[in-house]
């Protein structure tokens, strides 16, 4: 263990004379170390110490640290432009990084989040001293893998993110009024504007704001494909360590990233996946304790990923399986040669009528009913389903949920209880017939845990934004996850209309999002039909994990 110098605190230049800032951690050793870099929009000074150890931690194992803040942040100078500059800065930046007092030429790039996006941006470009990244909890593709799910903005996460954003902004501009509204605002948002999916401090003191564009961009156009990693990736080649959260909300486009490089890739692509939401790493997560085995890993795997690929040391990383998945429920990780490509096992739905009614009305069985059966259930706007927990919500992971399964705008399918441990591993899909009698609705579909004391703690979701008239099931994604549920306890598929504020209310119009007035919104009758030729089923990726 080395010391470590007090930081200093450096500038570069942009190939366009912009000034950028950034803290430099120096082991207090003489020779040449490797560089670690970060690059992120939340000043500096944060170093997501929320979720990693500090940047002087690293540094006393034989790294220079570099945390930058990006064009336009904390002290830097420049336009913040979300993700526009980041290419351009990320290569100036690895190629100042690698000629740092002390380099030996070589940079490595970690962070989550938007610190996770930079390194895609900055790798893009391919510049020569970098030589690996460690790509945490991010998208592959904006669209799909962060700013809307199944069609449906993904509201709490982008609204709160966007103020967030802005009275950082409004900080760095000295605005003492926007920073304050928009802080306070920040600590309790409101979702029930005028128009739900808009935001009147966000229209009042950051009308430019990138959240306007992505509500005008509700479908996967030109928009998104110029600015989505996806776009500048598929000539990259670099060692990456994929980090993912089963109840982060960007988990899509960590397990996209991976599999895609994995598949191409000459070198290794390591993936590790806890029982973590976005923020923090750590046991508890919603309200249920995983374990001491569940507390981050991810800063000496780090420190072993970058021994081996920047000073080129045998840590023993290649000996090891790629893949690191947590279980929840058994509480342990497991190392997995490949991603399970297990047959998917299929549960179909059953009904007398009244899953929206009684608890066992609807079932969950392995065999195909025969019969025909369906459940009517009626949305309204005054009272929608709320989120809890899950990834697309603040705070997310795993909560009792009971209360939310009782009400008549819910429906409910159990198993029995099971005789034999269940293991899922992998994707979770739902073909679910269902329409309604509106222009447009949507729906969510929630995996629980039930005990046999009637507690229910949900497991993974899914949400999608669908027209109306369609005479066909709807394919539901939902959450990849991997859990045991032990024998005795039963299974539960839940399905509503709404789940908000994760996403906005369907206002059943048919309109662009972000159009409808909350007082236009119609209630919306639902019918979901199982059995015979319209068997609604979930798909489970059953593995044995014994």
């Amino acid at each position: 263990m080395l010391a470590v110098r007090p930081k200093k605190t450096v500038s570069m230049l942009t190939r366009d004379r912009v000034r950028l800032d950034a803290d430099v951690y120096y082991p207090d050793a003489e020779g040449e170390f490797p560089v670690l870099l970060m690059r992120q929009p939340y000043g500096r000074a944060i170093a997501s110490t929320v979720v990693y150890a500090h940047p002087t931690w690293y540094a006393a194992r034989g790294y220079i640290v570099v945390i930058q803040d990006v064009r336009g942040r904390g002290t830097s100078e420049g336009e913040f432009k979300l993700f526009v500059h980041e290419i351009e800065d990320g290569e100036d930046t690895v190629n100042w990084a690698a000629n740092l007092p002390g380099s030996n030429g070589k940079v490595g790039m970690y962070g989550f989040s938007y610190q996770g996006m930079t390194q895609l941006y900055a790798a893009a470009a391919k510049p020569p001293a970098l030589k690996t990244i460690c790509p945490a909890m991010v998208a592959y593709n904006l669209y799909s893998d962060w700013v809307y799910e199944g069609g449906a903005f993904c509201l709490q996460t982008n609204l709160g993110w966007a103020i967030q954003l802005a009275a950082e902004s409004a900080r760095i501009q000295g605005d003492v009024a926007a920073h304050y509204t928009l802080y306070a605002a920040a600590q309790d948002i409101s979702v029930y504007d005028r128009v739900p999916s808009l935001n009147e401090c966000l229209r009042k003191f950051a009308p430019n704001a990138f959240y306007h564009e992505w509500l005008e961009h509700s479908q996967d156009d030109d928009y998104w494909q110029e600015i989505s990693p996806q776009c500048y990736l598929q000539h990259v080649d670099l060692p990456m360590f994929h980090i993912g959260g089963w109840f982060d909300t960007y988990l899509r486009g960590t397990l996209r990233l991976y599999k895609d490089m994995a598949e191409r890739s000459q070198y290794r692509q390591q993936l590790l996946v806890g029982p973590w939401a976005h923020l923090p790493w750590s046991r508890k997560v919603g309200a249920v304790d995983y374990g001491l085995e569940a507390v981050s890993p991810v800063d000496e795997m780090q420190v072993r990923w970058f021994d081996l690929f920047l000073k080129g040391l045998d840590t023993g990383l290649e000996a090891e399986s790629p893949i690191r998945w947590f279980e929840m429920g058994a509480n342990m990780w497991h190392t997995l040669p490949i991603i399970s490509k297990s047959n998917q096992k299929s549960y179909f739905l059953s009904s007398t009528g009244l899953a929206s009614i009684r608890e066992d009305s609807g079932m969950l069985s392995e065999s195909c009913p025969e019969s025909y059966a369906s459940d009517v259930f009626v949305h309204d706007p005054w009272r929608p389903v709320p989120a809890l927990g899950g990834h697309a919500v603040v705070p997310a992971g795993s909560f009792e949920r009971s209360q939310i399964d009782c009400r008549t705008d819910v429906l409910t399918y159990t198993t029995a209880p099971l005789v034999t441990d269940l293991h899922l591993a992998g994707e979770v899909m739902a073909e679910i017939w269902c329409s309604a009698d509106t222009p447009s609705h949507d729906l969510c579909a929630v995996v629980s845990e039930v005990h046999p004391n009637g507690s229910v703690y949900n497991l993974t979701q899914g949400y999608i934004h669908v027209p109306s008239g369609q005479d066909r099931p709807l394919k539901m994604s939902l959450q990849a996850t991997c859990v045991c549920i032990r024998k005795g306890n039963a299974l539960r598929l839940s399905l509503s209309a709404a789940c908000f504020p994760a996403y906005p209310m369907n206002p059943g119009t048919g309109s662009p999002l972000g159009s409808t007035r909350l007082m236009d919104a119609q209630v919306v009758t639902l019918r979901v039909e199982c059995g015979g030729d319209r068997a609604s089923r979930l798909l489970l990726p059953v593995v044995d994990l014994g």
